[in-house]
């Protein structure tokens, strides 16, 4: 088993070919869970209740056919982790922080994504740290402890979708459940070298899911192969539909947009649009002097949203919490109806954008790495600047990983599927050429 490429077509080839079962894939992973320096990966575990789940799911009556011609569906029999704003049974939630936590108590129902990872097949190995609120892009937490990268405790994993970015990287889950509001999927795929995407906006449940921002929240996956991107898109769709027309041009970001990137993400940004010419897309460079407004545009309408979700709590939360909260509470209604007009307009830019290029191509993150322990309070804002105009579109993300870093290929909305094929083909690319 441990020969197997761990990857979600890797493991279920295993499973598939009776190699090993979910039970012993199971037992496995939960021994490397919380791995990491900070013993935080997880907020919330529960070693038998997983074990269980892996029983029931190897009970699971088999139908016909599926992806890897055992009865099974692509998810079956997975060790499959879960950030800690969705509801499980018989667990809290905590979205980051104590106060909620304890609020809340013991959740009675499972959220519809977790009623629909288990009625998957999926092995849920628990649930994972995040930035408090899903509010921050770094994985700190003065609560629950900064979440530091498995294998390299100097560096924060990014967030807020911190945990589950290194449930993957230590390998207690093959993939793993985030979500995306300003780049909480992105950053942290991008700063541990990891594959990622956030669906378009809408797909998805959110009944016993916590929101942020209902404007911008998205969920996704984080995992290690583009080649799976496949099957990991569709999840969130209601309606599955087969990709569309391939697409044969790419948009990619102007250098005069990355006079604060770091010049190995420049460079590594040129390789990947290399990368995309070789697979037969037409490469053009794109002037966006227009995305410098995205951020202030985003970030008002963002605290607005979530002063009202989080109305009467703000000093229950860590700093700097209550002071962006205060912030979002005092914007006045006719700031946020010209704040949703400019955000209409920029959307409709992006539209056009996206109709005469099909994708585009930035990176997720101008900066490689976050050190643990650094002052990161400009570290927010540096990398929304790149993160946020793909909110405001409310497109779909496949995160590439890159030397170092990584680059966010989108296309427009609903088109989920034909990116991740896209993608999949580029993993396919890169697999064959060692």
């Amino acid at each position: 088993m441990e020969a197997a490429p761990f990857t979600v077509r890797g493991l279920r080839r295993t499973l598939a070919e009776g190699t090993t079962s979910p039970t012993e894939l199971a037992r496995l992973t939960l021994a490397r869970a919380n791995g990491n320096a900070s013993r935080n990966t997880y907020l919330w575990q529960n070693h038998e209740w997983t074990m269980g789940e892996a029983a029931r799911v190897e009970a699971m009556p088999r139908g016909e056919d599926g992806p890897f011609g055992d009865g099974r569906g692509a998810l079956w029999g997975l060790p499959i982790s879960v950030k800690d704003c969705f509801d499980l049974a018989e667990a809290p939630t905590s979205c980051g922080v104590k106060f909620y936590r304890d609020l809340n108590g013991i959740a009675k129902r499972d959220s519809w994504l977790v009623e629909w990872l288990r009625a998957a097949g999926a092995v849920i190995t628990g649930k994972t740290h995040l930035h408090p609120l899903a509010y921050g892009i770094t994985g700190e937490n003065p609560e629950f402890g900064d979440c530091v990268q498995p294998g390299d405790s100097g560096a924060l994993t990014g967030g807020s979708s911190s945990g589950a970015s290194a449930s993957v990287l230590e390998g207690s889950a093959v993939a793993a459940i985030g979500t995306d509001t300003g780049g909480s999927i992105r950053a942290p795929a991008a700063l541990c070298g990891l594959a990622g995407y956030r669906a378009t906006l809408g797909r998805g449940d959110w009944r016993g899911g916590a929101h942020l921002a209902e404007s911008f929240d998205t969920m996704g996956w984080l995992f290690r192969d583009l080649e799976d991107a496949p099957l990991l898109a569709g999840f969130f769709a209601e309606n599955k539909s087969e990709p569309d027309a391939a697409p044969t041009r790419v948009g990619v970001l102007h250098e005069d947009f990355l006079h604060d990137c770091e010049p190995e993400i420049v460079n590594a940004m040129r390789a990947t649009a290399r990368e995309l010419a070789s697979l037969g897309l037409h490469v053009k460079a794109i002037e966006t002097d227009w995305w410098n407004e995205a951020y202030g545009i985003y970030a008002p309408i963002q605290a607005w949203e979530a002063a009202r979700i989080h109305a009467g709590h703000f000093d229950e939360f860590p700093p700097p919490l209550p002071e962006r909260l205060q912030w979002g509470a005092g914007i006045k209604p006719d700031e946020i109806t010209a704040l949703r007009r400019r955000h209409n307009e920029f959307r409709a830019r992006m539209d056009d954008l996206f109709a005469v290029h099909g994708l585009l191509l930035m990176p997720a993150s101008p900066v490689a790495r976050l050190a643990a322990g650094a002052d990161h309070s400009q570290t927010r804002p540096k990398i929304l600047r790149y993160t946020t105009p793909f909110s405001l579109a409310g497109v779909p993300v496949v995160t590439v990983p890159a030397k170092p870093g990584g680059m966010q290929l989108a296309a427009a909305r609903g088109r989920d599927e034909a990116l991740a094929a896209f993608a999949a083909r580029l993993g396919a690319q890169r697999r064959a050429s060692g």
